[in-house]
């Protein structure tokens, strides 16, 4: 099998850089963009290679210089109307053919919609392998190896898993997985445009609208954070609303409320799988308190927790502990902030 395989060392002699594909959103980098960034500047720094990243889009090149600023030496901006919004065709085309035009050595994506959606179809376009939904990325340096963290069994055991695969490596990394490196105003990225060409791709989708949700504090950046579980049921998610809506918080949920099919995974909260918070407040609503969900909230300055379980997990490290019924409580709680506002 082995034998079978380009061997990654003879091969990164012409593949020499870590490229990120950005994101953009409502005309501004994604997060995710800036994570990535640090993700491959830590790597190629281990390489000795340098950082590239591309930006698709209509309009976006005022955008490439704030890449820069987070770490990359140079950034491809690939302009067209076919890339106003994101197609898998049209993207999968036109970064597909810029990346056997460069060769670079490691691709990282987002593990968001964009991301989980054109990362499978570049690696079959490719011929090459990705690691998906990781939370930390690795090389080894001696084989030239990509190594990809994620969770799996429900966030109980880590799994690391290496791209053997020939050049370029790709991986979906998971948001809030790693730390951005903050702007340097000072570092000037070298900026190419790229004039995508097209060939006879035919689109299989078209693009039809784009429908806002109401505006909420995002679940990391979030000062505080109003999450529910299982305790609450489906129809106490409301009052979780609700009460977000009152304290201006954003929303998150246990794993159980995930698997039970109330929220989507964005919202969950957890170490292992979810997605870790560090905020001011943190208010937990019929949660009982696992140890993936505990480290996923162990940063957070206050914790309040309100469950019908006085032994519930979550009352040993919760700094108010309120034992009672969510439905019962959290109406108390929101007419006691209604009077206060009034």
């Amino acid at each position: 099998m082995w034998d079978e395989l380009l061997t990654p060392i003879e091969e990164a002699a012409e593949a020499m850089h870590v490229w990120v594909v950005a994101e953009v959103e409502q005309g501004e980098l994604s997060p995710i963009s800036f994570e990535l960034l640090g993700a491959a500047r830590d790597l190629a720094d281990l390489l000795g290679v340098r950082v590239e990243a591309v930006l698709l889009g209509k309009g976006v090149g005022e955008l490439a210089e704030q890449l820069g600023w987070r770490g990359a030496n140079t950034v491809y901006v690939v302009e067209d109307d076919r890339l106003a919004e994101y197609r898998t065709e049209e993207y999968a085309a036109a970064l597909g053919r810029l990346i056997k035009e460069k060769n670079p050595e490691i691709v990282l994506l987002g593990a968001t919609d964009l991301g989980e959606d054109l990362g499978p179809r570049l690696a079959q376009q490719l011929d090459t392998g990705l690691l998906s939904h990781c939370t930390k990325l690795e090389v080894d340096q001696a084989e030239r190896l990509l190594l990809g963290t994620r969770p799996t069994y429900g966030g109980d055991l880590m799994i690391t898993s290496a791209c053997t695969t020939k050049h370029p490596h790709l991986s979906t990394l998971r948001p809030g997985a790693i730390e951005p490196y903050p702007p340097d105003r000072s570092r000037f990225p070298e900026i190419e445009q790229v004039v995508p060409e097209w060939g006879e791709e035919s689109a299989g989708a078209r693009f039809v609208g784009t429908v806002e949700e109401l505006p909420r504090p995002a679940l990391q950046e979030a000062s505080i954070v109003v999450a529910g579980g299982r305790g609450v049921g489906p129809e106490g998610f409301e009052l979780v609303e609700e009460l977000a809506r009152q304290l201006g918080a954003a929303i998150g949920a246990s794993r159980g409320a995930l698997d039970e099919g109330w929220v989507e995974e964005e919202y969950w909260v957890g170490g292992a799988g979810g997605t870790p918070v560090a905020p001011d407040l943190y208010v937990a609503c019929g949660i009982s308190g696992a140890l993936q969900h505990y480290l996923g909230i162990k940063d957070a300055r206050f914790i309040v927790a309100i469950n019908t379980d006085p032994e519930a997990a979550i009352f040993k490290f919760a700094d108010v502990g309120i034992v009672g019924d969510v439905h019962e409580v959290v109406p108390a709680l929101l007419a006691g902030l209604r009077a206060d506002n009034s």
